[in-house]
């Protein structure tokens, strides 16, 4: 039997010929009729796609105005990208955070969107995978020693720690991964080579005192590191062979794995692994930080801002740089939840108001109303740097500027300015914001002493020397 005999029998053709044809041969060598051999052959047909929604079909909720006009058209483009994202078929509901910003081309979730689905999307819980906040209290502990503490421990910048000093997760991670053929092969081994790091960009290790009762406080921000990323590689990689079949018009950063599959089963439960994952790397950094100082720890939390729930409804809901503010969202879910804004700020402790217009979510910090590239260049002509960029005069007086009574710290030996204050959304504006629209309340703080980041480690590399 070749193509053309599917052809003439009013099958269309494509990738899935191949299968079909072999099929039908098989039963047609064993003497099978041609009229069986057609139907083995129809059983490779695709089902019918599913078309994008219409405009409009799918309302969503705004959380968030502009204050002036850079924010307006940070505000313009968020709502652009979501009209885009909402025509996903199996798209059911969205909402935009106070601290939203664009994230991608248009119909990218950004960052500071919730989006509810019948389905799992992996790129709209982002390859940073349960990027997360964890506090621990130390009482009796001075911030200078706990903060020198956290930055003995700590690591920051790309890859892990070096052979000799890695750690490894409990058994019981290690053997979640093990099990589930998504964390298998090419994860288990990050697994454990990034475990107990903090990455490079926005994440930090943060010490402080709390408000309400003035003890000393570490909140660090991390999410899964390469397990998560490559995690989500494999994810994207499964949803859009099930878009290609079921959505070809979908945008591919919206494919979808099917819930209803042994695929999206698996998919579930190596997000909850990386969750797992994530939650020790945490608290492994705390806990170092406390046998160093000898110290113990009061309490902690923690909640996750990127990743992805499934609610007593049945559908998934996607937070991308959005704070869970419903009840019982996890099962070591407390009622209280963690927001910063940027290091010269409080970080608030929130507790949730699951209100309906936020699909049950709150911002997860202040956002920004430009990339690090543009916020990078108004500071180069704020500063009159020549073509070579920031002189370490510039950086020093933007530093003295920005963290003044701050003990500001950078894992590289370089600060990396694109992550001061400026470079995000005014805190205040965001906090009001938070309270007009009634998302969560904010029941204490932790007020800022000092804080841990990457810093600029590409500054030294080696093809910017060659530039240079």
């Amino acid at each position: 039997m070749s193509g053309q005999d599917l052809i003439d029998a009013g099958m269309s053709q494509g990738k899935w010929f191949r299968p079909a044809l072999d099929a039908a041969n098989a039963i047609l060598s064993k003497g099978g009729s041609v009229a069986d051999a057609l139907e083995a052959a129809k059983t490779f047909q695709p089902g019918p796609t599913l078309a994008l929604r219409a405009d409009n079909d799918i309302e969503i909720y705004s959380n968030i105005r502009a204050e002036n006009a850079f924010e307006q058209d940070n505000v313009e483009k968020v709502n652009a990208t979501m009209r885009a994202l909402v025509r996903t078929p199996v798209v059911r509901a969205a909402a935009i955070m106070p601290d939203a910003c664009p994230a991608g081309p248009v119909g990218t979730i950004p960052v500071g969107g919730v989006v509810a689905s019948e389905a799992i999307h992996p790129g709209m819980h982002s390859a940073d995978i349960c990027c997360s906040m964890a506090i621990s209290i130390f009482p009796g502990t001075d911030p200078k020693s706990l903060l020198d503490a956290v930055h003995a421990v700590t690591h920051f910048g790309p890859g892990g720690r070096p052979r000799g000093a890695q750690l490894k997760p409990s058994e019981a991670t290690l053997s979640a991964f093990q099990q589930n053929p998504y964390l298998r092969d090419g994860v288990l081994s990050a697994g454990i080579e990034h475990f107990a790091t903090q990455g490079d960009g926005n994440h930090f290790a943060y010490v402080g005192t709390m408000k309400s009762t003035g003890e000393t406080a570490l909140v660090t921000h991390h999410g899964s590191r390469a397990p998560g990323a490559r995690l989500y590689d494999k994810g994207m990689t499964v949803a859009n062979q099930f878009r290609e079949r079921i959505s070809p018009e979908t945008h591919r950063e919206n494919a979808w794995i099917p819930a209803d599959t042994e695929e999206g089963d698996l998919y579930w439960s190596a997000l909850q692994t990386i969750r797992q994952w994530t939650r020790e790397n945490h608290y492994v950094l705390h806990d170092m930080a406390a046998e160093k100082l000898s110290a113990k720890v009061a309490d902690r939390f923690w909640n996750e801002h990127n990743f992805v729930f499934r609610k007593s409804d049945g559908l998934f809901y996607h937070g991308k740089g959005a704070t869970p503010a419903f009840d019982n969202w996890a099962d070591d879910a407390t009622d209280l939840t963690i927001i910063p804004l940027n290091m010269a700020e409080p970080i608030l402790i929130v507790r949730g108001s699951n209100a309906a217009h936020g699909l049950g979510f709150s911002p997860h910090g202040a956002g920004r109303n430009f990339s690090r590239s543009a916020h990078m260049r108004q500071l180069s002509a704020e500063y009159g740097a020549d073509s070579r960029g920031l002189s370490p005069n510039n950086i020093a007086a933007i530093l003295e500027k920005e963290t003044s009574g701050l003990d500001a710290r950078f894992f590289s030996g370089f600060a990396d300015v694109s992550e001061l204050p400026s470079a995000y959304k005014s805190a205040a504006n965001v906090r009001a914001q938070i309270e007009h629209y009634g998302l969560a309340e904010v029941v204490d703080e932790v007020i800022p002493y000092g804080s841990i980041m990457a810093g600029d480690w590409q500054k030294n590399a080696p093809w910017r020397n060659k530039r240079r």
